[in-house]
C-alpha cells in the first residue's frame, strides 16, 4: 500500500510539472533570447495548458507556480511573479494533491467506502473552489504570461503593464479582448466536466469505480500534458478534441454538478433539522428524462389550476423559465436513509419521478399532505431493512 500512493503521489506531482512545463515551453534565461515563434504558437499554448488545469485545477496551478517559482534567476524577477508562484501558495497546494492521492490509494488498499466518502466530500468542495478561483483569478494571468513568454522570450511577471492596463500596444489589445474570455470560457466548460466526474465518484457506493474514474481522470490529463510536450500544436489539437466532447455535455455536466453541491450543502450544515417545507412549492429534482426535460433538472413543485402536478424550472438555472406538467397518477412520497423521494404508483411497480434533497429527510408526511398524494412508504435501503425485518417478526398464535 505504501508503495502504491508513493506512486500516485509522483504521478500527481509529475502531471503538475508537464502542465508547468506546457505552460513554459517558450520561456528562456533573459541572456538566451530567442527569435519569438509564430502568434498562433501562444493561442495552441494557451489552449493545452487551459484545458490541462481545468481538469485538475489545484494540482495545475500550484504547479504553474512552482515552475515559474524555480526558473525566476533573481529576486527581483520572484517578486514580481503572480500569487500563485508563491511558495506560500504552490507548496501546501502541492502538499494537498499529494495527500489526496494517499487517501485514494488508501481507498483502494484498506478504507471502507463509508470512511473514505467523508473525504472524497472535502476534496470535491477543494476541487469546486479552486476551480472557480482559477477561472478568474488564474486564466487571465496566464493567457498574458503565454503571450508575453512568445513575443519577448522573457522572464514572466505579473505587473501592470503585462496585464495590459499601460504601454498597450494593438497586438496586446486585441489578443487580451478576444482570448482572455475565450480561455475563461473554455477552462469553465471543461472544468463543468472534471467536476462531474468528481461527483459520480461521490455518489458511487463502490471504491472500484472510484479508482477507475481518477484513473481515467489522471489518463486525460497526462495525454494533455504529454501531447503539449512533445508538440504545442499536437497538444492544442488533442485539447481541442477535449474541449468539444466538454461542450456537447456541458448541460448534463452543469446538472450533474448543481446535484451533487445540493446534496453536499445540505449534508453538510444539518439543513434538515431547520427546514419545512412550503405549503405550496418545494425545490427539487426531476429524476428521469420526462417530455424531453432532462434528468436532474432543478425546479420548483407545485400544482397548478387544474390540480396538476407542475415542475418550473429555469434552464442553467437563470435562462427564462419553462413548465412541466407531470404525468396524471396516483403519486407516495418514498422514504430513503439519506433522501427521500415521489413515486409515481403504475399497478404494482413504484416509478421515482422526483428526487428531493436531503433537507426533506424526515418531512415526508408534509411534502405527500401538501401534494395531496395517497401516502409514504419505505424505499431503497429502508425498504430492503423492512422487509428483512418482516421475516422475523412472525410470533406464534396462541388457541
Amino acid at each position: 500500500m505504501k508503495k502504491l500512493a508513493g506512486i500516485l503521489i509522483v504521478l500527481s506531482v509529475t502531471l503538475g510539472l508537464f502542465i508547468a512545463q506546457t505552460a513554459e515551453a517558450s520561456l528562456t534565461s533573459q541572456s538566451a533570447p530567442k527569435t519569438p515563434p509564430p502568434p498562433g504558437v501562444a493561442i495552441a499554448q494557451t489552449l493545452s495548458t487551459i484545458t490541462g488545469v481545468a481538469i485538475s485545477p489545484l494540482l495545475g496551478v500550484g504547479a504553474v507556480g512552482c515552475y515559474q517559482y524555480f526558473k525566476a534567476n533573481s529576486d527581483e524577477q520572484k517578486a514580481r511573479l503572480p500569487w500563485f508562484a508563491n511558495p506560500l501558495f504552490w507548496a501546501p497546494a502541492l502538499l494537498l494533491v499529494g495527500l489526496c492521492a494517499l487517501k485514494d490509494a488508501a481507498g483502494v488498499v484498506v478504507l471502507p467506502t463509508a470512511l473514505k466518502k467523508p473525504i472524497d466530500v472535502a476534496e470535491t468542495i477543494e476541487h469546486k473552489i479552486s476551480g472557480l478561483v482559477a477561472t478568474g483569478a488564474f486564466v487571465p494571468i496566464m493567457v498574458n504570461i503565454i503571450r508575453e513568454a512568445n513575443s519577448t522570450g522573457g522572464q514572466p511577471t505579473a505587473s501592470l503593464s503585462s496585464l495590459g492596463f499601460a504601454a498597450i500596444d494593438l497586438h496586446t489589445f486585441f489578443y487580451d479582448i478576444f482570448m482572455t474570455p475565450i480561455a475563461m470560457a473554455a477552462f469553465f466548460v471543461v472544468f463543468l466536466a472534471s467536476n462531474a466526474i468528481n461527483i459520480l465518484i461521490l455518489i458511487s457506493p463502490f471504491s472500484t469505480v472510484d479508482a477507475s474514474l481518477k484513473t481515467f481522470r489522471t489518463a486525460i490529463l497526462a495525454s494533455v500534458a504529454g501531447s503539449a510536450w512533445m508538440n504545442p500544436w499536437l497538444g492544442a489539437a488533442w485539447a481541442l478534441i477535449i474541449l468539444l466532447i466538454a461542450y456537447f455535455i456541458a448541460g448534463w455536466s452543469f446538472r450533474l454538478t448543481h446535484f451533487g453541491l445540493v446534496f453536499i450543502w445540505d449534508f453538510c450544515t444539518g439543513r434538515k433539522l431547520r427546514f419545512k417545507p412550503d405549503a405550496t412549492e418545494n425545490k427539487l429534482f426531476l429524476a428521469c428524462k420526462t417530455q424531453k426535460v432532462p434528468a436532474r433538472t432543478y425546479g420548483k413543485l407545485s400544482r397548478n389550476d387544474k390540480g396538476e402536478l407542475v415542475l418550473n424550472y429555469r434552464p442553467w438555472l437563470v435562462l427564462p423559465q419553462r413548465t412541466l406538467v407531470l404525468p396524471a397518477g396516483n403519486y407516495e412520497t418514498g422514504r430513503g436513509l439519506f433522501y427521500s423521494e415521489i413515486l409515481r404508483i403504475e399497478g404494482g411497480n413504484a416509478r421515482t419521478v422526483i428526487l428531493l434533497p436531503p433537507r426533506y429527510r424526515g418531512h415526508e408526511e408534509e411534502v405527500a399532505k401538501i401534494y395531496g398524494f395517497a401516502g409514504t412508504r419505505d424505499v431503497g435501503i429502508l425498504a430492503a431493512w423492512a422487509w428483512f425485518k418482516s421475516l422475523f417478526n412472525n410470533k406464534p398464535v396462541t388457541a
